[in-house]
């Protein structure tokens, strides 16, 4: 068995373990591979006080870190940066928002990722335009834009004409 999938292999049972076992017991720091404890290195000392899904969850990051590549890793820790260097309010603002996003059906999810890529491939200053004039809306606009939206099947063309921007 290669040392990648050996390390795959610990990991799903140590997080399934406790669950098959009814436990919500945490990893202790010894039963993590040495490679994960070394990515893990800063936590060392606080781990045993680390409630256990917090403790599952920061293994799991450590391994998806170690499989990935180096292109990867530089996205990851981009995006960590990005994360630190937000206020508590808009870390706050973006959890609620990826709670709400996980409620949706898997269609939703799909079809606000298209808008998403939709919005992204528009320039800078159409996308300047297009918030503007969502900041202008009075809520009642805001809602029947988005029931409008709704509306449409994932995947289809909306050939309304855009208003103005």
């Amino acid at each position: 068995m290669s040392k990648r999938a050996s390390i795959l292999l610990a990991g799903i049972l140590s997080m399934a373990a406790p669950a098959l076992a009814g436990e919500t017991a945490g990893i202790a720091w010894e039963a993590l591979d040495p490679e994960a404890r070394a990515v893990l290195a800063g936590q060392e000392e606080r781990w045993a006080t680390l409630p256990p899904e917090r403790q599952r969850a920061m293994a799991e990051g450590a391994e998806r870190w170690l499989a990935m590549d180096g292109i990867g890793r530089a996205q990851a820790n981009e995006r960590w940066q990005t994360w630190r260097s937000l206020t508590p309010e808009q870390r706050d603002r973006l959890r609620k928002g990826w709670e709400k996003f996980r409620e949706l059906t898997p269609e939703q999810q799909e079809a606000l990722r298209d808008a998403y890529r939709r919005f992204q491939s528009l320039t800078p200053e159409q996308r300047d335009r297009l918030r503007e004039r969502w900041q202008q809306m009075s809520p009642e606009e805001r809602r029947r834009a988005l029931n409008r939206r709704q509306g449409a099947k994932p995947g289809s063309i909306d050939k309304r004409p855009c208003p103005p921007c």
